[in-house]
Parts: structure tokens; C-alpha cells; sequence
């Protein structure tokens, strides 16, 4: 008979997470780099029980807890923080997150989707009410009339990569092992749901104890098929005009050099996605950068033209597509290279189902000694560098505009290029939602393979501040700059409670423009006039919100939370505060550097379009006229529905 041992359900599911690793290519990690949490009933006495007694055991052996637990402020942040550790450590390492009953919980339900909508791993433990029933219907718990076994939790269900709940003591080693499975799986990876009842928390069970045994998870790299790599040759030897896609399987695959290599050997001008930014960096012959409606002038021109579209591990997002309007040519073929066969097969695409520097590497021995011809390399490098002068002239605007400011006013263009010029390459810009994402996208100058991180998936307003302290956990060496505007910072400011808490160094630039600035312009294009997008007063009389602009200090709010603020008010001011934020220790905390910016400035134009619908029918003007804009574009979308394989 094995040998056992006597924990309750928390506790082992605490002693087996610490013993979790994964590996790639040799090198291996934790699985878990701790926990996160908030303690309410439900996981107060059961998981948080177990992390207390193994942190109080390491304390006395002189060590560290093999989890260890870190307390935050809001539970869809601890996700999101999870998340930023994870796409830092490219999907090798992540946190588990824990929660109490009812609204602690369900509070995780926006960080999952986000997870699995960007196949980022992490864990969720939310906690259940009776399995028993015994005390039904406790505290927060939802009754369900027409099922007895129907939770909030189960709202995970539809979210989550995998997931289960553990109603008895023996379900939880098969539950632990599938979920493990998900976490490290490239493909089927995202956030992965374990429910656990209260009372099964607490509950003892005698474990066998090779449950707890070090486990070592492969994070595997499949191979191209031969046959698809020549087929994939050949199509790209037909082109005249190929253009390359990269998308965030790129970085996750660890294949920028092998991009690098094929783009250099064949002449193929390289676009990237939100999360493929970076795949090739600032300077690079055959970068023309961001594509489809955040994207260059470079970039879309390629792409309007292209006769073969090469997408390495993009999901082909509507912002990549322009909404499918970006690759415009007839007969356009399309060849996806795709660790994931449900990505790869998308826009009717030849598939090449196989890890992205695996798949490149064999597409480069198949295309040696082919090339792009010198005319199409000059035409490349003609775009770009019209565009590199337009990036340039927004992040040092002419006297013509900087005149038309008010008095301490700058562009958000001009902010961004200060980031970028006075950081270091391998300092790290990150970002989520507003209008700041479509102006680093087109805009920012990678320069270090992890130097980009927007979150574009979900773009989820709040991401910022705690996935900023993700990303310097994961990397202690890179100051990470978290660009956000007063909306998305209002979302979700509190974690730089946890910044402080942790002693942790992130460096948040708040661009204070009055409203939200991204769905303003939106709104604007479409008809709206603004119409609920800035943050006014409500006006006397009209009982519209276009009065005075609010009277909120927001550098006075991050003061009040623990950060060290440095308010801004001029160029020269930025570049100050950014060479102080720099010097900051790397132990002191959260620094703040407020700036107020022009709305009405923007950034240079991708020249290219978004599908958002407009109202049909109206009696305004202004949604007239944005109908007929919208209804002429309407006929540019494309459906990609032609073979991939065809001669």
C-alpha cells in the first residue's frame, strides 16, 4: 500500500502547485512563480489557511515558500497581473489566483476572458459555496429555481480553457493534472478554472504522497510536416509581392532571430500585429511595422498590393485586417504558419501547423536562393522611411502646431516620443486600451524583443497598473513604463496600493486629456458628436454633460495611494521627470508622471478603417453623413473564401 498523507484538500493543492515546473528546449522553471489573492469566507480558512502554514514552515527552515502569496487589492487585477507576468516569461511561468465566494470571485471573470482571449496561462481557484448544501443558501450564493447544482462560478465555464470543480476530495489529483496539461499546452493554453467549494477546502483526505512528487511539464515545439513547407515554398516563390504578418506566436515561440534570418535571406518586407510588435526591431531592412488599422502607411501600402500574405502565428484580428479590407488585391493568397490549427487555417489559408522558429527555420533551407527582386526591396525601404520621417515630425511636432496648444498642453505623440528616446532598449512600454494602443502600434521604435507589451485581445481599460507590476516581477531588470489615460486609469488605480506593498518599481505615465479619447474620436467618425465620452460637469439648463471639465486631481489621487508623482507641464519638464522616474530606486515603489494632453492633436494616419456599424436610419446630419463614409467602405471587405490551395 502507497504511503499517504493526511492534508485537507486546500492544503494539498497548495503543496502540489509549488512543486510544479515547466521546460523548453532544456530549460526549466517554477510553474508558479506564487499566489495572488484576496481572503474573504470561502477561501480565508481554506487556501488561505495553507499558504499561511507552508509559508510559516519555509520561515523555520530558513527558506522561502515554494508559493508564495501576495496580497492585492482587486481581484480582476491580480488576474491581469498574472497575465503580464505570463506574456513576459512567454507563456513558460505564471501565478495561481485566489478568491472568496460570490462577487470576489465572479470579480475574476473579465481577467479570464482576457487570459484566454490572448492564450495567456493562468491559474484561477475561485472559491465555491456548500458542496454539501448543508448551510444553504449561505452568504452571496446564488439559487438557481431551475438547478440545484448551478453556481456563479459556472460563469467561468465559457471563459476558461479548462475547467472543473471539485466536489469531493477524490477529484482533485485529476482535476490538478488537467489543469496543468492546459497551463503549459501552446495550443490549448489560456486561463484555466478550478472551483472549490468552501467546505471541500477544509475537508481532510489522506493523499498518496507521489502526489506531491516535483513534476517537470514539457512545453513541446512541433514540427512542420515536410510537405507543408515545400507546398508553402512554392507558393511564396510564385509571389512578386509577398508581404509577412507576425503576430504575438513569434515572441512566443522565441523565433524573432529566425524571422530575422528569413526576412534578411528573401527580401520579405515583415508587418506586425499588436502582439507580434517587436518580432523584428527598430532598423531592420525588411520592418515597415504595424499593420491594418493601427498600422503604418508603410505597411498597409504592402499590404493593399501584396499578391501572397505569409501570417506567422497571428490570429488575423479585424485590427490586423482593417476589418478585411487590408489585403485588397485579387486573387490574393494567403500561407499561415501556426502552432495552433484553428489559427492557421483562417482566411482560407494554405496551413503550416507547427511551432513558428521550427516552421521558419525549414521555410528558409526550402526558399535558399530565392529572393524578392532589388526593385521591390527599394520600394520597401521608400515607404519606410516616409513614414519613419512622419513618426519623427509627431514625436517632435513643428512650431505650427506646438504654438496652437494651450499653455502646458502637449500631444500624446510627443509624450510617447520622449518615452521612447529617453528610455533604455530594454525598458518595457505597455498598454492596453484608449487611443494610446492604436499610437504605440504605429508609432513606437521597438528595441529589445520584450520591449513592447499591449494588451490588444481584450484591450481591457484598467490592464495597466497591475499588469505593470506583473512584467517587473517577471523581470526586475527592465523599468517597465505603463502608458494609460485618465479613463483607463480611473478603472482600475489601486494597485499601485500592491506596488507600494511589494516595494516594487513600475513607472506610470498618466496622460490626463479630459474623457476618453480613443472612443471620443470614435464616436465623432461614426455620428455621435462625443456624445457621453468626456468627463464634464453637467451643464446648466441643456442637462447635457458639456459643462466645466471636472474638478479631479488625479496626481493627487496616485499621491494618496503610496506613488512618488511628478507632475509635468512641457516638454522639457517630461524629459526631466522621465531621467528622475529612471533614477528612481529600484526598491522605492511606484513613480507617477502626470501630463495633460490635446485631444484634438493626433497621431499621423494609418490610412486605413475600422467596422464599426452606423446607425441606419437617422435624423442627425452628422450619423448621415458617417453612414455613407461607412456603407462606401463596406464594399472594400473582402471574404477570403477561395481555396488556399489552388495552382
Amino acid at each position: 500500500m502507497s504511503e499517504t498523507v493526511r492534508l485537507t484538500v486546500a492544503q494539498a493543492t497548495v503543496r502540489f502547485l509549488g512543486q510544479q515546473w515547466s521546460e523548453r528546449d532544456g530549460d526549466r522553471q517554477r510553474l508558479f512563480a506564487g499566489c495572488f489573492g484576496i481572503f474573504g469566507h470561502g477561501n480565508v480558512a481554506g487556501i488561505g489557511q495553507a499558504l499561511l502554514q507552508e509559508e510559516l514552515a519555509a520561515t523555520e527552515s530558513g527558506g522561502v515558500a515554494d508559493l508564495p502569496y501576495v496580497l492585492v487589492r482587486n481581484e480582476q487585477a491580480m488576474v491581469h497581473t498574472a497575465v503580464g507576468f505570463a506574456r513576459q516569461q512567454d507563456r513558460l511561468q505564471t501565478w495561481a489566483c485566489t478568491a472568496s465566494v460570490g462577487p470576489g470571485s465572479t470579480n475574476m471573470l473579465t481577467g479570464a476572458a482576457l487570459a484566454t482571449i490572448n492564450r495567456i496561462p493562468v491559474l484561477l481557484l475561485p472559491s465555491g459555496t456548500f458542496a454539501t448544501r448543508v448551510s444553504a443558501p449561505v452568504l452571496q450564493e446564488l439559487e438557481a429555481p431551475y438547478a440545484g447544482d448551478v453556481t456563479v462560478n459556472d460563469a467561468f465555464r465559457p471563459l476558461s480553457r479548462f475547467f472543473d470543480e471539485v466536489n469531493r476530495p477524490e477529484q482533485l489529483p485529476s482535476a490538478l493534472l488537467s489543469a496543468m496539461r492546459v497551463l503549459t499546452d501552446p495550443v490549448e493554453t489560456g486561463a484555466v478554472t478550478i472551483s472549490l467549494p468552501q467546505d471541500v477546502q477544509a475537508e481532510a483526505f489522506d493523499w498518496p504522497v507521489e502526489l506531491f512528487d516535483e513534476r517537470v511539464w514539457h512545453v513541446a515545439r512541433p514540427l512542420p510536416e515536410t510537405s507543408r513547407v515545400e507546398a508553402a515554398a512554392e507558393v511564396i516563390r510564385s509571389a512578386r509581392k509577398p508581404l509577412v504578418v507576425a503576430g504575438g506566436g513569434v515572441h512566443y515561440s522565441g523565433a524573432e532571430d529566425a524571422l530575422a534570418d528569413f526576412a534578411s535571406a528573401t527580401g520579405i518586407p515583415v508587418a506586425e500585429t499588436q502582439a507580434g510588435k517587436g518580432s523584428l526591431l527598430h532598423g531592420h531592412a525588411q520592418l515597415v511595422g504595424a499593420v491594418g488599422s493601427t498600422g503604418t502607411t508603410a505597411a498597409n501600402a504592402l499590404a493593399a498590393e501584396a499578391d501572397v500574405v505569409i501570417g506567422i502565428g497571428t490570429r488575423w484580428s479585424d485590427f490586423t485586417t482593417a476589418s478585411r479590407t487590408a489585403f485588397a488585391r485579387n486573387g490574393v493568397r494567403f500561407v499561415n504558419l501556426n502552432i495552433a490549427g484553428f489559427d492557421a487555417g483562417k482566411q482560407s489559408g494554405l496551413t503550416v501547423v507547427a511551432d513558428a522558429r521550427e516552421a521558419l527555420v525549414a521555410l528558409t533551407d526550402a526558399l535558399d536562393g530565392w529572393s524578392v527582386s532589388d526593385t521591390y526591396r527599394k520600394r520597401q525601404g521608400t515607404l519606410w522611411r516616409r513614414w519613419d520621417k512622419a513618426v519623427a515630425t509627431a514625436y517632435a511636432p513643428p512650431a505650427s502646431v506646438t504654438d496652437a496648444l494651450v499653455d502646458g498642453l502637449l500631444t500624446q505623440a510627443s509624450v510617447i516620443g520622449a518615452v521612447n528616446e529617453l528610455s533604455d532598449p530594454r525598458d518595457v512600454v505597455l498598454c492596453a486600451a484608449g487611443s494610446m494602443p492604436g499610437d504605440l502600434h504605429k508609432l513606437w521604435r521597438v528595441r529589445d524583443r520584450k520591449g513592447y507589451h499591449v494588451e490588444y485581445g481584450y484591450s481591457c481599460m484598467g490592464y495597466e497598473v497591475p499588469a505593470s507590476i506583473g512584467i517587473r516581477l517577471a523581470d526586475p531588470t527592465r523599468d517597465v513604463f505603463a502608458m494609460v489615460g485618465d479613463g483607463g486609469y480611473l478603472m482600475m488605480p489601486t494597485e499601485l496600493v500592491t506596488a507600494v506593498q511589494e516595494r516594487v518599481k513600475v513607472i506610470v505615465v498618466l496622460v490626463q486629456n479630459h474623457g476618453f479619447h480613443s472612443i471620443g474620436s470614435l464616436s465623432e467618425g461614426l455620428g455621435s458628436q462625443r456624445f457621453g465620452t468626456a468627463y464634464r460637469m453637467r451643464g446648466e439648463g441643456s442637462h447635457r454633460l458639456d459643462g466645466d471639465v471636472l474638478p479631479v486631481d488625479l496626481a493627487a489621487n496616485a499621491r494618496s495611494l503610496g506613488a512618488h508623482v511628478i507632475e509635468v507641464h512641457s516638454r522639457e519638464e517630461l524629459t526631466e521627470a522621465i531621467a528622475a522616474a529612471k533614477a528612481w530606486p529600484s526598491d522605492g515603489g511606484p513613480v507617477v508622471i502626470h501630463v495633460e494632453t490635446d485631444p484634438r492633436v493626433f497621431a499621423p494616419d494609418s490610412e486605413s478603417w475600422w467596422d464599426v456599424p452606423v446607425a441606419e436610419v437617422s435624423d442627425l446630419s452628422s450619423t448621415q453623413a458617417a453612414r455613407a463614409d461607412y456603407v462606401a467602405h463596406k464594399q472594400g471587405q473582402r471574404s477570403f473564401l477561395a481555396t488556399g490551395e489552388r495552382s
